[in-house]
């Protein structure tokens, strides 16, 4: 099932405009829409993989979210370009 959830789920974000996000529940009716509740924790756990490969992106409130921290409701995006201020660390 998690082949299911990763490419239901990479296939929905490569559909979005950049910047634009999925939820959770989107992934798991796609990969199982019958039992797609059954199928939300297994979509945080996929989640939580390929954010710490760099292939996506875990948001709350439109941040992006630590895979190994973040808690509660949750959207999930491609990777954002690393904006050339904030890699150097220059606050301004």
């Amino acid at each position: 099932m998690s082949e299911a959830i990763e490419t239901a789920m990479l296939e929905l974000i490569g559909k979005l405009a950049p910047g634009k996000s999925v939820s959770p529940e989107e992934v798991a009716r796609a990969a199982d829409p019958e039992n797609w509740r059954r199928r939300l924790g297994h979509v945080r756990a996929v989640a939580r993989g390929l954010a710490r490969q760099g292939r996506i992106e875990i948001t709350r409130h439109g941040k992006t979210a630590d895979p190994e921290q973040f808690k509660g409701v949750y959207r999930l995006r491609a990777p954002q370009p690393v904006d050339a201020a904030q890699a150097q660390g220059d606050g301004s």
